[in-house]
Order: C-alpha cells, then sequence, then structure tokens
C-alpha cells in the first residue's frame, strides 16, 4: 500500500509525494468565520471583496466559502476573469447578467423572455454603460437565495468593476450576494499596506504616463519599452480604481488574506506530505516560500517531483544539501513576471544578484546591463506595482532602502536563468561596490574589469544573509576580482562556515578559490580543505575525489602530512559511500604501490581500509610490520595506536584500548583531529553498552554532550532509554543513505533502532529495517544486525530461523576473529536452544559466553551470563537466586533504563525478589515507550496477583498495541506469538477492539494506526 511505503523505515528513506492542493484551507479560520458570519446575515455584505497577493489563496477561500452556502441550499454561480478580458469593456457585466438569468431560467422551470439578457448585448455592442447598469441591477434582483462569486476581477475591465462598485446591494439584498477576489500586494511582512490606487497616491499614479513620456530619449529601445509599459499601466490604474471603489460600496466587505506563519506552514507541509515534515524541512519551506501557500505548494512540487523529499517512519526530511528548485516557465510567479516584458525582465534578473546591496543596486545594474537610469527606474517600479519586489522603507520616513523580492523562490529562478558570463559580471559589480565600502576585511583593490574609480560604495542590507552573500559574489566574479583578495576572502569564509552541515556555501567557496589558485601545491592544499570539509558537511563524492587527485598526482612540494591526510580522507570517503570493493582493493599493498605517496601516507590508507572492512586480524599485522613508519608524526602515531587498540578489543583483548581511554591528548594536535578520536573511542564504549565509561569519557575529555555527531548522540539516547529522543536521529540518519560510520559494529544505527521498533510492538517494521541495512559479502561483519533480526523472529516464534541467523552471526565474526558483539548472540542462542528443549547446546552456548566474560572487562557481558544462566539452568536451582541478586545490582549500576527492566522483570518473575519490582520494571519501561515489554509486565503482575496501576490506560495501551501489530500485517497466529496467548484470545480482543471503536475490518484499524489518530471509525 501507497500509506504502508510511506511509512517505512528503510536506509535512504522513500521517495515523498506531493498529495494535491484539495483539502480544505489551512490559517484562514477567523477570516471563513468572519465570511460566514456576514453570509449568513440577512442585513449582512451584499458584496465580499477578497484581496491578497498572489498565491495567498484568494480563490481556494472564496470557492470553500461558496461550497459552504451551496450545503445550506444557496445556488452558487462563477465567473472567472483572465488577462486580457480588461481590454473589452462591459465584458464582466454581460456574463454576470448572462450567468444570472440562466439561473432564474432554470430555477423557474420555463423560458420567458430574459428581458435583462436582451438589453445586455446591444449595451456592449454600443458602450452603453447605462443600459448595462439598468440590465445588471435587474438580473440581480433574483427570486431565490443565490451568490455568485467573480474571481480575479484584476483582470476584469474597469467599466463593469465600475457598475459593480455603483450597485445598490440593498434592493437585491438578502437574496443575492457577491464573493469578489482580486490581487492586492501588501507588505510581506503585514496585510496593512494601502493599497496600489488608495486615495493619497491615486493623482501621482495617473500621472505615470506622463513622467513615461519624460524618458531618455537617446535610447529608442527605452523609449518603446517605457511607452509600452505606461500603456499598460494605464489599464492597470484604472483596473485598481475600480476594484478600490467596488470596495469602497457602503454594502461591501473587504478581507484581506495575510501570510501563513511559521505554524500554519508547517501543517501545510505536513498535508501536503501525509506526513511529519522535519523542523529543517519547514525552515527552509517558510524561508524561499515567505509564507506564501502558492509559494509552498510550487516548491514542494518541484522538491517531491526531484525526489529530494525523503519519507522515513511517517516523517518527511529534506535531503542533505538539496538545492533550491528552479521554477518551470509555467509557474505564476514566472508567467507574472514574464508577462511585464522588457525592462522588467532585465532588471528583475540584475536585481536576483544585486538587491542585498540596497539603493546603490540600481546603479550598478544600469552600469551592468547598459540600461539607462530611467529605464531601470521604470523597470523596478514595475515589478514593484505587480508584486515581484517590495520596497524596503527607510527609517522615519526616509527614501527607501532599496527592494527585496517579496518571494525568495521567484529571485532564485530568475537568478538561475542568468548565463554565466551574466552572472560574473553582476557578481564582480557587487563585490566592487562592497569593497569599496569596506563590506570585507583587509582592503584591497577593487573589481577589475567590471568596476571602475566612480564604483559606488555599498553595504549588505540587513534582509539578506549577509554571512554567504559577499562570498557568493566573489565566487561567482572568478577572474573578474582581484584573485589574491578573492582567494583569502573565500577561505576565511569557508573556514567560518565549517562544518556547514546544511550546505550554505562552504563547498561553493572553497571550489571557487581552486579555480583562482594557479601555484599547483597551494591549489593541491586548497583541494584538500575542500575535501575535507565536503567530508565533515556528507557530501562523501565530492570528499573522494577531491583525495583522489592528489593521491594520484600530487603537486610538488606537498609534505608528507598533507599526503597522509589526503590518503586518509580518501579511505574515509569510500568507507562512506560504502563501497566496499574498492576498500577491498585498497586494503592491498599492490593497490598503494604505484601511487607517489610517502610510507606514511600509504600504511596509514591499508590500515584504515582494513579497519573499514573489519579485518581486524590483518590490521593489526600491518601494524606491527610497519611501526616505524607510523611512528614519525604525532598524528599518525595517535591515530595508528588507536586503530591498534580497538583491533585488539574486538579480538578479545580490550587492556589496550582501555589504556588509550586514559592516555593524555596529543600536544598540539588539530582540534578536529583531537575531536574525531574522542568520538571513535566513545563509539567503542556505546556499542559494548558501557555507558558508564562514555558519559566518564565525555567528562574527562570536557565533551558537551549538545556536541556529539547525530551517530554518537543517538547511541548515547539509546542506552539512557530516551527512545522518544533517539528516534528522531535515526530516522535522519537512516533517510540520509544510513550512515555506517560507527566502527567497530557498522550496522549498530540500525540494528540498534530496529530493537526500538521491536520493543514498541513494530515487529514487521524492525525485521524490514534490517533487511535493508544488509549489504554486500565483502563488506563489514552484519552480526550486530544478525542479533536483532534474530529477535524479531523469536518474537513471532520462528525459533529455527532465529537459531540459523544467529549461528551465522557468531559464524562470520569467528571467521574474523572477531569477538565484538558476539555476547549478545550468545546468549540469544542459548535462550533459543533453551525453549527449543536442547539443554546441552544450550548449556554448551552458555559455557562461550562464560568465556567471554573472561576474557572482556564488559558490564553487558557479566549481566548478560548472570541472567541467561538462569534462564538455561532453570531458576529453581541453589544458586540461581544470588545470581540474579548480583545482575540487579549490576543493572543498576550500569544506569540503563531499558535493560534494568528487563532485569528487575526476571528477577521477580523467578522470586529472587519482592514483587514489587515489576511495579518498578512497568514504569521503566513505559518511560522508554517499551509498549510490547509493558504489555507482558501487565500478564506477570497479574500472575503474581498484583494490581495493575491505571486500568483506563491500560487497556488503552493493549488496544494500541493490537492495533499497531494489526498494521505490522501480523496474522492472529504471529500476534498470538508476540503476545504470548492463544489464537483464541486474540480473536476475543480483536472482537473487544472492533466494537468498542465502531470499525469492521483491519484495513480501517491499519489507516488509523497510519494517520496516527484515534482508534475510532469516524476519527474523533
Amino acid at each position: 500500500m501507497a500509506a504502508r511505503r510511506d511509512t517505512e523505515l528503510v536506509f535512504g528513506g522513500t521517495s515523498a509525494r506531493f498529495h494535491g492542493t484539495g483539502e480544505g484551507l489551512l490559517g484562514r479560520e477567523s477570516e471563513s468565520r468572519e465570511v460566514d458570519d456576514g453570509l449568513r446575515d440577512p442585513t449582512g455584505p451584499g458584496l465580499v471583496l477578497v484581496r491578497g497577493e498572489r498565491g495567498v489563496g484568494r480563490s481556494a477561500f472564496v470557492r470553500a466559502a461558496a461550497e459552504r452556502l451551496r450545503a445550506e441550499g444557496v445556488a452558487v454561480l462563477s465567473v472567472t476573469c483572465v488577462p486580457d478580458d480588461g481590454e473589452r469593456p462591459l465584458l464582466l457585466a454581460l456574463r454576470l447578467v448572462m450567468a444570472l438569468e440562466e439561473h432564474r431560467t432554470a430555477a423557474a422551470r420555463h423560458r420567458p423572455a430574459p428581458k435583462p439578457a436582451v438589453a445586455a448585448l446591444p449595451a456592449v455592442q454600443e458602450g452603453d454603460s447605462t443600459a448595462m447598469a439598468e440590465a445588471l441591477a435587474a438580473a440581480l434582483a433574483q427570486p431565490t437565495r443565490t451568490a455568485v462569486v467573480v474571481d480575479d476581477a484584476q483582470h476584469a475591465d474597469a467599466e463593469s468593476l465600475a457598475l459593480l462598485g455603483g450597485v445598490d446591494f440593498e434592493r437585491v439584498l438578502p437574496r443575492t450576494r457577491l464573493l469578489v477576489t482580486a490581487v492586492r500586494h501588501t507588505a510581506s511582512d503585514s496585510t496593512s499596506r494601502p493599497p496600489r490606487s488608495s486615495p493619497t497616491d491615486r493623482t501621482s499614479r495617473s500621472n505615470r504616463a506622463n513622467r513615461a513620456n519624460r524618458a531618455d530619449r537617446t535610447d529608442v529601445a527605452d523609449r518603446t519599452d517605457v511607452a509600452n509599459r505606461a500603456n499598460q499601466t494605464d489599464r492597470t490604474d484604472r483596473t485598481d480604481l475600480a476594484v478600490e471603489r467596488l470596495a469602497r460600496n457602503r454594502a461591501a466587505h473587504t478581507v484581506v488574506l495575510p501570510r501563513l506563519g511559521p505554524e500554519d506552514v508547517t501543517a501545510l507541509v505536513a498535508r501536503r506530505l501525509r506526513a511529519v515534515p522535519d523542523a529543517g524541512l519547514v525552515r527552509r519551506v517558510h524561508r524561499l516560500s515567505g509564507g506564501i501557500p502558492g509559494a509552498v505548494d510550487a516548491l514542494l512540487v518541484e522538491w517531491a517531483g526531484q525526489g529530494a523529499i525523503r519519507m522515513a517512519d511517517g516523517h518527511a526530511f529534506l535531503g542533505a544539501g538539496t538545492p533550491a528548485p528552479v521554477l518551470p516557465d509555467g509557474d505564476r510567479y514566472v508567467l507574472a513576471l514574464r508577462s511585464l516584458g522588457e525592462p522588467c525582465w532585465t532588471v528583475a534578473s540584475a536585481l536576483s544578484v544585486l538587491w542585498p546591496l540596497g539603493r546603490p543596486a540600481a546603479a550598478l545594474l544600469a552600469a551592468s546591463t547598459g540600461l539607462s537610469a530611467t529605464a531601470v527606474g521604470h523597470g523596478i517600479r514595475g515589478l514593484v506595482d505587480e508584486g515581484i519586489v517590495d520596497e524596503l522603507p527607510g527609517q522615519d520616513g526616509a527614501a527607501s532602502r532599496g527592494w527585496t523580492f517579496r518571494v525568495p523562490l521567484l529571485a532564485h529562478a530568475v537568478r538561475e536563468r542568468l548565463g554565466p558570463l551574466e552572472r560574473s559580471r553582476l557578481s564582480a559589480a557587487a563585490v566592487g561596490a562592497l569593497w569599496a565600502g569596506g563590506g570585507a576585511a583587509g582592503g584591497g583593490a577593487a573589481a577589475t574589469g567590471a568596476a571602475h574609480d566612480d564604483t559606488p560604495a555599498a553595504a549588505i542590507l540587513d534582509e539578506a544573509d549577509a554571512e554567504t552573500y559577499l562570498p557568493d559574489r566573489i565566487a561567482e566574479a572568478g577572474i573578474l576580482v582581484d584573485p589574491e583578495r578573492a582567494v583569502a576572502e573565500l577561505t576565511v569564509a569557508a573556514r567560518a562556515l565549517y562544518p556547514d552541515l546544511d550546505r550554505r556555501g562552504m563547498l561553493r567557496w572553497y571550489l571557487g578559490a581552486v579555480r583562482l589558485i594557479e601555484e599547483p601545491s597551494a591549489r593541491d592544499l586548497t583541494v584538500l580543505r575542500c575535501g575535507q570539509a565536503a567530508y565533515g558537511c556528507g557530501d562523501y563524492p565530492t570528499a573522494r575525489a577531491a583525495a583522489e587527485g592528489i593521491v594520484s598526482a600530487p603537486a610538488e612540494g606537498l609534505d608528507p602530512l598533507t599526503l597522509y591526510e589526503a590518503a586518509t580522507l580518501l579511505v574515509a570517503s569510500a568507507g562512506a559511500e560504502k563501497d566496499w570493493p574498492a576498500l577491498s582493493r585498497m586494503g592491498a599493498a599492490s593497490w598503494w604501490d604505484g601511487l607517489p605517496l610517502p610510507a606514511v601516507a600509504t600504511v596509514s590508507g591499508r590500515v584504515q581500509a582494513l579497519w573499514q572492512l573489519e579485518k581486524w586480524r590483518e590490521a593489526l599485522t600491518l601494524l606491527s610490520q610497519t611501526e616505524p613508519i607510523w611512528q614519525t608524526t604525532p598524528d599518525s602515531h595517535a591515530l595508528l595506536e588507536l586503530f591498534g587498540g580497538v583491533a585488539e578489543l574486538v579480538l578479545g583483548r580490550p587492556d589496550r584500548f582501555m589504556r588509550v581511554l586514559t592516555t593524555p591528548e596529543v600536544p598540539d594536535l588539530p582540534h578536529s583531529k583531537a575531536f574525531a578520536m574522542v568520538i571513535a573511542q566513545l563509539d567503542v564504549l556505546l556499542g559494548t553498552g558501557d555507558l558508564r565509561r562514555a558519559t566518564a569519557l565525555l567528562a574527562t575529555r570536557g565533551l558537551a554532550v549538545e556536541l556529539l555527531p547525530p551517530c554518537s548522540l543517538f547511541l548515547l539516547r539509546h542506552l539512557e532509554g530516551r527512545w522518544d529522543e533517539a528516534l528522531p536521529l535515526a530516522r535522519r540518519l537512516l533517510v540520509d543513505d544510513g550512515l555506517l560510520n560507527v566502527i567497530p559494529g557498522h550496522h549498530l544505527i540500525p540494528a540498534r533502532t530496529a530493537a526500538v521498533l521491536l520493543a514498541r510492538g513494530r515487529v514487521t517494521s524492525a525485521g524490514r529495517l534490517i533487511g535493508s541495512a544488509r549489504g554486500q559479502v565483502d563488506g563489514p561483519l552484519e552480526h550486530i544486525l544478525d542479533h536483532t533480526d534474530a529477535e524479531v523472529l523469536r518474537t513471532v516464534g520462528d525459533l529455527g530461523r532465529a537459531e540459523e541467523t544467529l549461528r551465522r552471526g557468531l559464524s562470520a565474526a569467528d571467521d574474523r576473529g572477531s569477538v565484538y558483539g558476539t555476547d549478545e548472540l550468545w546468549a540469544s542462542l542459548a535462550e533459543v536452544h533453551a525453549e527449543a528443549g536442547h539443554t546441552r547446546e544450550a548449556v554448551a552456548c552458555l559455557e562461550r559466553l562464560e568465556r567471554l566474560v573472561e576474557r572482556m572487562d564488559s558490564g553487558r557481558t557479566r549481566l548478560l551470563y548472570l541472567l541467561t544462566s538462569v534462564r538455561v539452568l532453570r531458576p529453581d536451582l541453589p544458586d540461581s537466586r544470588g545470581r540474579l541478586l548480583k545482575a540487579v545490582g549490576l543493572a543498576r549500576e550500569r544506569g540503563q533504563i531499558f535493560e534494568t527492566a528487563v532485569t528487575l522483570t526476571a528477577a521477580a518473575r523467578a522470586n529472587a525478589g519482592p514483587a514489587a519490582l515489576l511495579h518498578e520494571a512497568y514504569e521503566l519501561f513505559g518511560e522508554t515507550g517499551a509498549a510490547l515489554w509493558r504489555f507482558r509486565t501487565r500478564a506477570a503482575m497479574r500472575e503474581t496477583g498484583l494490581v495493575v496501576p491505571g486500568r483506563k490506560q491500560a487497556t488503552a495501551e493493549n488496544e494500541h498495541l493490537l492495533a499497531t501489530l494489526l498494521a505490522e500485517g501480523l496474522t492472529n497466529r504471529q500476534i498470538a506469538n508476540v503476545l504470548r496467548l492463544s489464537e483464541d484470545a486474540v480473536a476475543n480482543r480483536l472482537s473487544r477492539l472492533f466494537a468498542r471503536t465502531g470499525m469492521r475490518s483491519r484495513t480501517e484499524v491499519v489507516t488509523a494506526v497510519l494517520a496516527g489518530g484515534p482508534l475510532t471509525a469516524d476519527g474523533r
């Protein structure tokens, strides 16, 4: 099912879809009530005029109001105006008369002579406004309740609007009402801006044609453009005046629709995508659309069509680094701009680059495009009049500070349509103006080739992004500005923006600097910094390409440390892209032999490739053989010492890694490298379930939790039992192609996420996630996935496949000598054998687990052994109680909520502690949201005669868990296995669920669960 696909949680997510625009209105509740109250009032307005800017939803708002009237038995007639209607006087009046008379005839069920219609046609032909006014008034006098919708009246002819403005609606009330929509370009941050043709400026507007005639007559093209603009302006002004007169009719009521605020934009995006939108997605949508619903829809349609919005677990995310889309030629905003012709298009194109400079942009625009100052002025005025750009008011009534695009998405669309030479020239003009005004540190010459001595000085407007504007312009200007200064400023700006996870410009600036650097070694150094920055923000293809270029043909003069860093970046990028075949080749000496690299670079590269592939024995062998080489620099020594410690830990020798944890940080090690090493140590501890040592490491190194990468933070929150915080992190990570950077245990993120889903009853979802995370045979070990996969199979009662899966994982780990993570597999396999009645095999697994306890300094392994030994050797043995009491003490010491709850449950059920431990476990499971374990604990409490707290809540939780299992597609038999009930008991519970909710089928239940609503037939 489509809904099922949208709620999956799999690697890479699934593509989001745009679900139309026909569902209701958002953010218009107060305006809707205002209109409805007036239309229902017999003495209310005879004409409702709905104003608002392009795309704000005037038509949808009026259609919704009309449909509500229709539902109350009111006849609704519609007339839509289109461009060029204004060229045909009295056309709208004629269409209204014809529509009203046709309705009157149909309502009367006979065909009398339509007198108003007969009179209207000659009135149009003769231009007789008086006769048309009489015909219109007669047509409006309907015998039944009628509402007439006139949409997009800004396109109508001024003569018809003038007639409507003069109608005495008191004569036709309450039977006939008019609902009229017309564009009104209000200020972008309010709805209080005066109308375009308000009385205060109508005189100046009427003189616009005269001003146009005073244009620079030395330029024939300018003169033609200005004359055309004057004619168009005259027609527009007459229509605007007529709309204003319509609004002043004493029977009229005007409603101005504002833009949507952030909360309403969030709700709109959620409705369009049928998903919970990520906060980052909402921020970008609101910024690019300005809160205009039409722009929101245009943006989402384009992104969804490109597959840029990814769905995971009912949540929508924007892919990392996704650029704003370019609106197509048929988009309403592009068409509106195109319709203005020249010089407006050229002026808008240049302003899309120059507007952040404020008023100096006009002079720069003229100099860059060849237009006269007069043509530029008229072009800007036309853009303001038509709602393309806003004029930014000055302080305390001062002259305007400049202009800004009303819809940022349109500015992007226009800018992207510029050719590279045009953008370079405009950008160079901007750079010259900013440098002349001291807009960047360091001073120096202004732009060369585009700016002159009289280049106006400029500063960046507050409305623009001052952090990115100048570097973007320098990068686009290229060779048209001073290269030395450009490289310096681009490099400084790029470093300041690191890590630039939102991809605002860091990589563009590094690449811009690379294009300007001529000296080979300096260029390679900048390429490496660009690659490292790309890796930091998740652009692994760019990082890998940068590293490959350097290691394959390094420039002369590069020092060994630089080449060592390039090799490290190459291997890390290949690992992030999960290119296991390439890493296998990089793990061999032959791959590096032909490269002009120092030994420290080749050794480091090989070791890291083997590390990524989890070939720990080969990595240790190589380290021991090449120790004199990797001891040559502090960087390589610290890194490869860490590699050696992790490798020995994975192979069952933890002492070296424990020494690494307490080793002081290397002096003078760059902060980024010291941070990376601490994170690597932290991930190992979190992967082994050692929360206590992990938090101690953070405290010792002075590292705040807020600074942790998402992978590390997810693992931390998972162990802490803060699963509601962990799951959003997992969704984001998995949507971004499922990062596998946690080494060892590449698959910890999907495995731990699947464990959370399983504990919450989402059995099928957990299995599907595990399946999507599996990779190629020559990649890293997948035994971490095998453990969770087996738990899913055990939960549905498939012990045979669970045993097979666990044995496969243990065999793969044994082939590579790895014991990391095998404690969980041995414990699970012992329990599977015990449940199947294979006591001898279970004891053998327990013995293997006991040997791991002796080898590894791991609290988790000890706890698993204590719990598993009781389950395998029976809880009634003499020392079982002692083991369980030790387990409870150890679990409390380790401080992990879910693990503690599981241990308390085991102790209580084996009578190794007071039954009240079940109450404590029940509350702890509730903190994590482990619905399945809560259900089982309730059953255990009833078995021991304990009262389950909150009967009503317990019933609701039972029903929701049952509905969740249905939504997961489980059969009654599978549900019985999951809940440890009989099939008859499951059938009875389903019957009660259907009876209480009013639902009649599993499909209805599934739909309710996927929608996240209440379990009722009507959704209330």
